[in-house]
């Protein structure tokens, strides 16, 4: 165990707030050492933000922390308490193996959780094994930087570890630890969970805790609480039109996968969508599409609701007035959800100003993709560059009046064409995660050969650049008679 000097010399400056709430949230965990710890990756560039030694978190000693094999002083160590409705069905969860390592305080002053992801049996583990796998571990390391980069509000990978230990699944499975960097990871289902289970008191720590977290501007409001609930209303509302935008598809938006701070996480089934349809869905277990594309906002609003529930005595003394607060608060969400989605939808085609025709544009062109199968990402990045507009729906009637229309709206605004197309390259990336490049990088590091992660989280790391050494990136994945699936088997 290192001293607190020495700690400080390493860059760890932890303040565990979390403790101070009562004990029902959370848990303490002794650790789960690992045989023979590995260092498979590390993010310098996030160690230095957090104020962490890089050099020394790829020590024997600092691998040891981060495959939770070795503690520090002044960390907290515990595992949070929280339930959720898991495909709407209401269950008790909590962090069935993860540990928080503390509140690492940066430099600049911000307050980030390190959370440690597959280190073992807790409490909340329910019968599991508490361990995670590699593949999966170097999955959400990969795809939560490219969000990041992307510009969409996500947690981040610091490390992933490999712990020297078999893991059984379905197979035999190398076992892996990643470490998750976060705002915080206070959830929908925490509020649910001490609604649940605790009582007043309890829950209107919890929610003074979350808003001196992460809306202290709101600290002083005679109606905070309803405020609060508004701002997190509209920062999931922001999240899930960039998600949308994008073509991300979470996979499981079940209310403990949606953050207060409104930062995605879980990066479990997700993925990002190739060929547009809004009724593509990944993960394996979603049989019914619940969390298909299409249906994101809708299931957005529904697990807001859940919250709002959870919130319903601190709204009102009278529990019909604050069933009644509550809905006026939810019912502006469609409204903000859609003055989210349009906005970026705007600058993707390169429009500044608004009119009333512009939803018509925006949608005539979605159609137009899913009628002729093009590829999402590729479709916007055609229309920045000019470029391979030679084929498909770009060679249609249909599209050449679309486009027609589409140059005529540019014409109606003061902006210049440099102009359109600095917004467009801004707002539309030329590489994403495509799926078929993270499951070849994994199979990689599954053999060893950590080379392809490297250079696919190289060209991730700057996704707006519009740069030849990308081309490769942008392809899309040979033919298949199988629909990629993604599994929650992590």
């Amino acid at each position: 165990m290192k001293d607190k000097k020495e700690s400080k010399d390493i860059g760890w400056n932890l303040d565990n707030s979390y403790l101070n709430l009562p004990k029902v949230f959370f848990s303490k965990i002794n650790l789960n050492p690992v045989s023979s710890p590995q260092l498979i990756i590390l993010n310098d560039t996030l160690a230095k933000e957090l104020g962490l030694d890089s050099n020394y978190l790829k020590t024997e000693e600092g691998v040891k922390i981060l495959s939770g094999s070795e503690t520090i002083q002044e960390g907290a160590f515990i595992a949070q308490a929280y339930a959720g409705h898991q495909f709407g069905h209401f269950t008790m969860l909590g962090d069935g193996r993860a540990l928080l390592i503390g509140e690492q305080i940066t430099p600049s002053g911000k307050r980030y959780d390190i959370q440690l992801k597959g280190s073992g049996k807790t409490p909340y583990s329910r019968g599991g094994d508490g361990r995670a796998v590699l593949g999966p571990m170097i999955r959400e390391y990969i795809i939560s930087e490219a969000m990041y980069n992307l510009k969409i509000p996500t947690t981040r990978s610091l490390a992933v570890v490999k712990t020297g230990e078999h893991v059984i699944r379905e197979t035999v499975k190398e076992g892996a630890i990643l470490t998750r960097v976060a705002s915080s990871h206070i959830r929908f289902g925490t509020f649910q969970y001490i609604s649940q289970w605790g009582n007043k008191e309890q829950l209107k720590e919890l929610a003074d805790y979350s808003i001196k977290r992460h809306y202290p501007y709101i600290e002083d409001d005679e109606n905070k609480y309803i405020n609060f609930l508004k701002e997190v209303i509209k920062a999931q509302a922001s999240l899930v039109s960039k998600w949308q935008c994008i073509g991300f598809i979470h996979g499981v938006m079940n209310t403990d996968n949606m953050t207060i701070s409104g930062e995605t996480i879980d990066y479990g089934p997700c993925a990002f969508m190739d060929t547009y349809n809004p009724d593509t869905v990944f993960s394996s277990i979603d049989v019914y599409g619940r969390y298909a594309y299409k249906n994101q906002p809708k299931m957005l609003g529904w697990n807001l609701c859940r919250f709002a529930e959870s919130l319903l005595p601190l709204l009102d003394e009278d529990q019909n007035e604050a069933i009644n607060i509550a809905q006026e608060a939810i019912s502006d969400y469609d409204e903000i959800y859609y003055n989210n989605w349009i906005s970026i939808m705007r600058s993707k085609l390169g429009i500044f100003n608004e009119e009333e025709l512009d939803k018509a544009i925006i949608e005539d062109l979605l159609s137009m993709m899913e009628k002729y199968n093009e590829d999402y990402t590729n479709t916007f990045v055609s229309l920045t560059t000019k470029n391979n507009m030679d084929k498909g729906m770009f060679i249609s009637d249909e599209f050449k009046n679309w486009y027609d229309s589409w140059q005529e709206r540019l014409k109606r605004q003061p902006n210049s064409s440099e102009e359109v197309n600095k917004l467009m390259k801004e707002s539309n990336p030329y590489v994403i995660p495509r799926n078929h490049r993270v499951e070849e990088a994994i199979e990689a590091a599954d053999k060893g050969d950590l080379s392809v992660m490297m250079k696919l989280l190289d060209v991730l790391s700057r996704p707006y650049d519009y740069s030849n050494d990308q081309d490769d990136y942008t392809m899309l994945p040979k033919p298949s008679s199988c629909p990629y699936k993604t599994y929650c088997g992590t």
